[in-house]
């Protein structure tokens, strides 16, 4: 792991396994038999609790929340301020976490319910709030969230941005 300033301001558990060229900045927990894979950045003010599983080449950007049985798969990016939750009926006893497939993008302050799936190559816009499974290779925004368009089209709209 490569450290950006003095460790004391962070707070990664001794059960943590954390992968290769891990980048953790300030002021973040990173919680008890947490899985971090290689080549992972993990931005300013995060919060990753326990038993949270994160893939390699994975960003995630300043003050976002991952709690307990969180599961987030490879190559995805999360935007600042992204929530995730894991109580569907709080104060519940039995949780359920949030799992995030592979090669999603996950735009700020975007919101998941506990226990909804986003599949595969999806796009969640930013301050969609995620009430239901996202199906693979769509883009969903909204109050709840629902599909915009394929990620065929957003890749084309980001291209015509960039040109």
């Amino acid at each position: 792991m490569e450290k950006q300033s003095d460790s004391l301001i962070n707070f990664i558990s001794e059960s943590a396994k954390i992968g290769k060229n891990v980048k953790i900045w300030h002021f973040s927990y990173v919680g008890n038999n947490t899985e971090i894979g290689d080549n992972v950045s993990i931005g300013s003010l995060v919060h990753i609790d326990y038993n949270v599983k994160i893939g390699e080449n994975t960003r995630i950007e300043g003050s976002v929340y991952i709690p307990p049985l969180t599961k987030i798969g490879k190559n995805v990016f999360i935007g600042p301020c992204a929530a995730f939750t894991n109580d569907p009926y709080p104060m519940s006893p039995k949780m359920i976490g949030v799992m995030v497939e592979d090669g999603v993008i996950i735009g700020g302050r975007a919101v998941f319910r506990a226990g909804v799936t986003v599949g595969k190559n999806s796009v969640v816009a930013m301050g969609a709030v995620v009430t239901k499974d996202v199906p693979p290779d769509v883009v969903v925004m909204g109050h709840p969230a629902t599909v915009r368009y394929t990620r065929d089209e957003y890749e084309a709209k980001k291209r015509n941005w960039n040109s």
